[in-house]
């Protein structure tokens, strides 16, 4: 059976579920939640993000490791009241002063044999005699007979006891929810910014009998290859190894033209002059650069920063060459300028931006040009 539940991304999955969490913790308990998607989505990572943000503790059960007797704990016999009692299992939170997510992953390929106890959790919160405290959020997880993983059709009785999530990756939802602020190497980001459709190629894959598919969770592993392997040969086997061999063709060629074009810190160590020289001629170049200076912007060099980044919208009058008379300067300077006031924000020096010369000109044209 298909997931007939409205299709969102990951960051949207997340301010569902933070939605949830906040009508539960007014004293609404509404159900427990399932999210659907393929592997590599992001499923696990938004239910980690959830946790930070609750500022709780987070049980993981892998459900497809784990027996009956895992989550209903084991028998013993109580000779003074004669009867057999059973030993909770100390991977179900118990603690009311403290919230806590429990996470059911791999719901859909879990045994059947599980599912009777599973059912108890998810509609009556309890397993045995144990019940769960009100401060514990239960979210499962899984993906689906048509993602090529291995996974069970999930019958009505359990479905009707959830909440429906369905997960699908979005480009522009993982660059700017998860990718950048997680700081994946500014290749990776520039890459998908100009090839959203790579993010996510599994449907693809499955339909041409290929192993390997992209997914953001390749991506991130393919910025820890492009962080920790510094041989460009052997870095180039992993990555096809990683997201395919024909893939990680198209993303070498761009990964040689940012390490050859894009110096971001010696860019902040130039003056003017000898800056306006080293900006990349290529969009992915650019995007690199933008993503460079988003990832290393701190107190002290977010004067420099802020300079790189408004001189990118004048480019095309400052260097001669053609190509950045093609190019969306205007946009790539204010999605720029966003990341790096997000990420000044976060630090703590959002003001050095409204008092800085350079920001207060870009600023000043596109309030003239009525975009402000």
């Amino acid at each position: 059976m298909s997931v007939n539940a409205m299709i969102v991304s990951a960051g949207e999955a997340l301010d569902a579920l933070r939605t949830a969490w906040q009508v539960q913790k007014d004293g609404h308990m509404l159900a427990s939640y399932m999210l659907h998607g393929r592997p590599g989505v992001g499923k696990t990572q938004v239910v980690e993000q959830l946790a930070r943000d609750m500022g709780g503790l987070l049980f993981d059960l892998r459900l497809t490791t784990i027996e009956p007797q895992d989550l209903r704990g084991l028998p013993y016999y109580d000779h003074q009241s004669q009867k057999t009692k059973w030993y909770r299992p100390e991977d179900l939170p118990d603690d009311p002063a403290h919230p806590a997510i429990l996470f059911l992953d791999e719901l859909t390929a879990a045994s059947p044999m599980l599912q009777p106890t599973v059912y108890g959790l998810l509609q009556e919160r309890r397993v045995g005699r144990h019940r769960l405290p009100d401060s514990v959020f239960i979210v499962a997880a899984g993906n689906t007979v048509e993602d090529g993983a291995i996974a069970y059709q999930m019958n009505t009785a359990l479905s009707d006891r959830l909440i429906h999530l369905h997960v699908q990756a979005a480009a522009a939802d993982w660059l700017d929810n998860y990718a950048v602020p997680k700081g994946l190497h500014p290749t990776v980001v520039a890459f998908i910014k100009t090839r959203a459709d790579l993010l996510d190629t599994t449907e693809q894959a499955l339909e041409q009998g290929h192993l390997i598919a992209t997914t953001p969770r390749s991506w991130e592993r393919v910025s820890q290859i492009m962080q920790a392997v510094p041989d460009r040969r052997m870095r180039n086997i992993l990555v096809a190894g990683t997201v395919g061999d024909a893939v990680a063709a198209e993303f070498a060629l761009i990964a040689d033209d940012i390490a050859a074009t894009v110096q971001v810190q010696d860019m902040l160590e130039a003056d003017r002059k000898a800056r306006i020289a080293l900006y990349p001629a290529s969009m992915h170049g650019l995007n690199a650069l933008i993503y460079g200076l988003i990832g290393i912007l701190d107190a002290r060099n977010v004067n420099g920063a802020i300079d790189i980044m408004a001189d990118i919208r004048q480019l095309a009058r400052l260097r001669e060459e053609d190509d950045f008379k093609r190019m969306p300067l205007g946009e790539l300077c204010t999605y720029g300028f966003e990341g790096l006031i997000r990420k000044g924000l976060e630090l703590g020096i959002g003001q050095r931006f409204l008092a800085h010369d350079a920001y207060k000109a870009y600023a000043k044209e596109r309030e003239a040009a009525g975009l402000a």
